[in-house]
């Protein structure tokens, strides 16, 4: 199972994402800085698009960003 064993490979092949069999032992630490990083800048994008949202025509049905949106309660889509 497995595929079997770690042949042997070449020694001068230089890879950016760590050749061979890489697991480098950090790689928590990564994943962790990694999902906070994208998950502030989704943050920061979200806050920044409910902040500039513009609806010209109320809409006829419900919809999620009504909660957020500063101008659903002057269009008269959302209560005070």
């Amino acid at each position: 199972m497995g595929g079997g064993g770690q042949y042997p490979y070449p020694k001068d092949v230089w890879s950016p994402t760590g050749g061979w069999w890489s697991r480098p032992g950090n790689w928590a630490t990564n994943t962790a800085v990694c999902i906070v990083g994208i998950g502030l800048a989704s943050w920061g994008v979200w806050r920044v698009s409910a902040r500039n949202e513009q609806r010209h025509i109320a809409p006829t049905k419900p919809i999620p960003s009504q909660n957020w949106s500063p101008q659903a309660r002057e269009i008269g889509v959302r209560a005070a």
